[in-house]
């Protein structure tokens, strides 16, 4: 069983220790007898999207979105291909914006996006730096991260979270957040989100698996002391919010 992993842009988006998600899913996946090869596409190269599993991009500052947007354009169908043919695409923090059909930058300047959906996102002169607890759609357990986003994004039917109890969402506090079309995965949380949440690495793990037609154990193998932080982190956060 082998798997590829496509970390897109790491030298620029990869602002709150992204990389983790990439090593924790990695682990994860050996852990289950996958042999895994993780490839890395910098903003110099051409990125070839043939034969990944999973793609990756994390979150990058304002400036530096913009420069992914303009080099990126060309692989953009590239990059649709690949979704349409099953691989698993996560894309966090103002990465998320990427995939949709613009970014209005504070200057008024419109850039296309990669198409994937048709949301756009139009940056604000607000930002909302904060901790958030959300409702997944696609888990039980309630999600627990951290954002810190200057935009608002409009037109997602498909939300990967359903509210957030903690935070602010795609369009307004406390309101559905993120993206999710198939295997395609987006959030505005930051940094080491599959580190944080087990149950969203478990859904990931078990898509690829899937997309491979790979029996997956029912039990998946625990990390050490991971489920424990999350519980740790997510009673904090709910005392917060008075739950």
């Amino acid at each position: 069983m082998e798997l590829t992993i496509l970390h897109l842009y790491p030298e620029c988006m990869s602002l709150y220790g992204e990389y983790a998600n990439i090593a924790v899913l990695r682990r994860r996946l050996e852990a289950l007898g996958a042999a895994v090869k993780v490839r890395e596409i910098t903003l110099e190269e051409a990125a070839d999207f043939s034969g990944a599993d999973f793609i990756y991009m994390g979150a990058g500052t304002e400036r530096r979105q913009k420069n992914v947007l303009a080099a990126g354009q060309r692989y953009a169908p590239a990059l649709r291909e690949a979704a349409e043919g099953g691989a698993v695409l996560l894309f966090t923090g103002n990465a998320m914006e990427t995939l949709g059909a613009s970014v209005t930058d504070a200057a008024g300047q419109v850039w296309p996006g990669f198409g994937l959906a048709e949301f756009a996102t139009v940056e604000t002169d607000r930002r909302v730096p904060g901790d958030v607890v959300a409702v997944s759609t696609l888990w039980d357990a309630p999600a627990v991260g951290f954002m810190n986003k200057c935009s608002t994004t409009r037109g997602i039917a498909t939300p990967l979270f359903a509210s957030l109890p903690l935070g602010f969402g795609n369009e307004a506090e406390h309101g559905p957040e993120g993206y999710v079309s198939g295997n395609v995965f987006a959030t505005h949380l930051t940094g080491p989100v599959l580190v944080k949440n087990p149950d969203f690495l478990d859904l990931v793990t078990r898509r690829l698996f899937a997309r491979r037609g790979w029996a997956c154990p029912e039990a998946l193998p625990a990390l050490p002391h991971q489920r424990e932080a999350y519980e740790v982190t997510r009673r904090e956060l709910e005392r917060r919010i008075g739950k």
